[in-house]
């Protein structure tokens, strides 16, 4: 059933991190199921931070104004086009935090467009149920949240509260205990670690004293989580403190999982119905000698042995304006049954 719009008629998935937003412009998809693959992608722009808590409102806002200008503008498209928007963006974590966003919104879009805000967990989910709401996903990057929500619309998140308020498991989480390690290695108050050497030579610093004017200088999450890789290289050379600070980490995201699942009831009265279990970050992503994502998974999986992993094939991005798209949909197929 094809949706009653224009031939030039777009949709517009963001999806805005604590590190980058990225927007993509589709073209309004005729209803089949399954989707194209890959789904046809017109445009596609990127920009920095769009979290409100860490930029700050008024330069979130014109981020994301631009990187959907550059979208639009890349696509050959304008503003009149655009039939829907989803906006997922990371900080987006109270329903005011959605009204202001929303209300700021309909004042870029105008016209009749359908506009959704969502924290970036529901694109992170959607990319890898294309555009479903239903399941659980777990993102671990810069910072981490777990999402879930079920099929009558009901939702549950855990962590992705940021790094003051303890992010454990994200890759703020384990470069922060990381850094911490160091510091405590050096005083004499925690164990010997292959750490401190490493640390100190990916910063080009001499000693541990200069980790503290290192971390203060710029604080920024996404520059102390940049640590991470260097801390999984520990941990495949054997370094005990490495290998535990993953090890939690793990545990940590295992946790959050399973608070979203229990809450919700994903897994069903048994503890065995199968549902999504959408994977996405930097911190999840494949390494074959120590692969955070895997041991996640492993853990999850003997919790609720219907967990179905997902690594998505397409970006948040995409999933996001799969959102909007099904949204468009099933707003299609109402108003031709009322007709």
């Amino acid at each position: 059933m094809p949706v009653a719009a224009g031939a030039g008629d777009v949709i517009l998935g963001v999806d805005g991190g604590t590190t980058s937003t990225v927007c993509i412009c589709m073209p309004i998809l005729p209803f089949s199921d399954p989707l194209p693959d890959p789904v046809p992608v017109l445009a596609r722009a990127v920009a920095g931070c769009t979290n409100h808590n860490s930029v700050g409102e008024a330069a979130a806002r014109e981020t994301l104004e631009q990187v959907m200008a550059e979208a639009l503008t890349k696509s050959g498209s304008n503003r009149s086009a655009v039939r829907a928007v989803c906006l997922a963006v990371s900080g987006v974590n109270h329903p005011t935090d959605q009204q202001r966003i929303l209300d700021w919104l309909r004042d870029v879009f105008p016209g009749n467009a359908r506009l959704h805000v969502h924290n970036d967990a529901v694109a992170a989910l959607a990319c890898g149920t294309l555009g479903k709401l239903h399941g659980c996903v777990l993102i671990a990057g810069t910072g981490t949240i777990a999402y879930g929500f079920t099929e009558d619309g009901r939702e549950a998140r855990a962590a992705g509260a940021g790094p003051t308020l303890g992010d454990w498991g994200s890759g703020y989480g384990i470069a922060a205990q990381a850094l911490t390690a160091v510091v405590r290695a050096h005083d004499g108050r925690g164990p010997h670690t292959m750490l401190m050497s490493s640390i100190l030579g990916k910063l080009g610093l001499s000693s541990p004293d200069e980790l503290i004017g290192w971390t203060y200088a710029d604080p920024s999450w996404a520059r102390i989580a940049a640590l991470v890789p260097v801390v999984v290289s520990c941990a495949i050379a054997g370094d005990e403190v490495a290998n535990k600070i993953l090890f939690d980490s793990v545990e940590e995201l295992r946790l959050s999982v399973k608070a979203v699942v229990q809450r919700l009831g994903l897994c069903g009265p048994e503890g065995k119905d199968s549902f999504p279990l959408v994977m996405v970050g930097g911190v999840l992503d494949e390494n074959k000698r120590w692969d955070i994502g895997e041991e996640v998974i492993k853990c999850i999986s003997k919790d609720y042995p219907g967990a179905v992993p997902i690594r998505p094939k397409v970006e948040p991005a995409v999933g996001a304006a799969l959102v909007a798209w099904n949204f468009c949909m099933k707003e299609s197929i109402e108003n031709a049954f009322k007709s």
